[in-house]
């Protein structure tokens, strides 16, 4: 008898995933437990296990295309020969589960925001974002050269040009000593190294202006952006910055570095965090936009916002309260190597009570970051500062490092977050309290 193989759905937020590699091909047999295939999510790549036994037949969604939770994907028999001609597949039609689905009662709380389509947004704010209409390319534009950067040609041996590239030379900055003012490889002792800010000889550019190409998302940007714009559609944002000498804070982790032991700022951070919710437990909360209530979390699961190239995710460091500096570092280092190979399992990124985003290692000296809902507080890091202090009446070099924490106004107000990040600059700047 034939049966239909559907897309499972792997995360909670997962609405439809992209079959990357299908370990199967049709006529083969399938053992329960055997991988099937791998699929993209909206939080990592997954292998998928055959749940019964059968022989595929039929290939519905091939690799690197998409499918809905639920829509079918493939097309098994129990026996060998058995035909599917005139079966029809079972499962969500892709037309059905693009719709905004309805909810009847009351659902329950939960750690994952609520699913809001566009078109819901849309009707609930009265606002629409603009839709793309592409120019057409100017193909019969003529690019001009500005006249004060064009330059004619140097006139240059071969050698001393072959030589020029060969070493970084700007040929340009030296003058000819061979016959009629021709630049020698002797000459290039004066030339001074090519910079990527002078420009010589350019060419025209080959594309026409307005010449672009679409790239379609990946499941995890599309959950990104959704999950995104609702957060800062619907939550009202209001943001607390505070700067934290940071000087003590580097030279902890410099003596750590003498004893053999490597942690970074970031850890730190995360140990300081940990703390300082374990304090003040009103930033360690959410909010239920179903119910329209505040969720109090009873745990300290700090969520850290790692990059990847297809978009961002957020592991999971479980009773982050628990754990000393070394232990959450070892952890911290494990979640973010598994987010890049895509190996998260769902109990490694599920739930969290509270976010950290670091942008330190790129030099940024502030940023607010966008909540990531039901939490109510996401801590933005910037990075470490060489800057003037104040030090007994004297200003001294000093290293500072600013704090930005947003807050769902609905939840937290502005004295809980001035107290939360008071508490937070208390234990940076006295560092031994986070290896106590």
């Amino acid at each position: 008898m034939p049966y239909t193989l559907t897309m499972p759905k792997l995360s909670p937020t997962m609405e439809q995933g992209t079959i990357v590699h299908w370990h199967k091909k049709v006529g083969d047999h399938i053992e329960a437990g055997d991988v099937l295939f791998e699929v993209s999510t909206d939080k990592a790549t997954v292998e998928h296990q055959a749940l019964d036994e059968g022989w595929l037949k039929k290939i519905l969604i091939k690799e690197n295309e998409d499918a809905y939770v639920n829509q079918a994907i493939a097309i098994a028999t129990e026996d060998e020969k058995e035909s599917i001609e005139g079966y029809v597949p079972e499962g969500t039609q892709p037309a059905e589960a693009a719709k905004p689905a309805e909810t009847e009662g009351k659902e329950e709380a939960s750690n994952e925001a609520p699913k809001t389509s566009p078109a819901t947004a849309q009707a609930a704010t009265g606002m629409r974002q603009p839709a793309f209409v592409p120019e057409p390319p100017l193909e019969n534009y003529t690019f001009e050269f500005p006249t004060e950067t064009m330059q004619k040609k140097v006139k240059a041996s071969p050698l001393a040009k072959k030589l020029a590239q060969e070493k970084g030379l700007d040929i340009a900055t030296v003058k000819g000593s061979g016959p009629g003012g021709r630049i020698m490889s002797r000459d290039l002792t004066l030339a001074q190294p090519q910079s990527a800010f002078h420009q010589q000889l350019r060419q025209a550019p080959e594309l026409p202006p307005g010449t672009y190409e679409e790239e379609a998302l990946t499941p995890m940007r599309k959950v990104i952006g959704q999950r995104l714009q609702e957060s800062k559609t619907f939550i009202p944002h209001f943001y607390a910055t505070l700067t934290v000498n940071a000087q003590p804070l580097v030279q902890l982790r410099e003596q750590l570095i003498q004893l053999e032991t490597k942690v970074s700022f970031n850890d730190c951070v995360i140990r300081a965090c940990a703390l300082a919710l374990r304090k003040h437990p009103v930033i360690n909360s959410g909010f239920n936009s179903v119910n329209n209530s505040i969720i109090r979390f009873k745990t300290i699961d700090i969520s850290i916002a790692v990059s990847l190239p297809e978009g961002l995710i957020t592991p999971v460091i479980h009773h982050a309260d628990y754990k000393n500096l070394g232990e959450l570092s070892s952890e911290m280092k494990s979640l973010a190597k598994k987010a890049r190979e895509g190996k998260l399992q769902p109990h490694e990124y599920k739930g969290g009570s509270f976010t950290i985003s670091n942008l330190g290692m790129f030099g940024i000296t502030e940023f607010q970051a966008i909540i990531n809902p039901p939490q109510a507080a996401i801590l933005a890091v910037s990075g470490i500062l060489d800057t003037p202090i104040v030090k007994d009446n004297t200003i001294v070099p000093g290293k500072t490092l600013n704090l930005t924490l947003s807050v769902d106004h609905r939840v937290i107000d502005g004295v809980a977050a001035a107290e939360f990040l008071n508490t937070l600059k208390k234990l940076i700047e006295n560092p031994i309290s986070l290896i106590l």
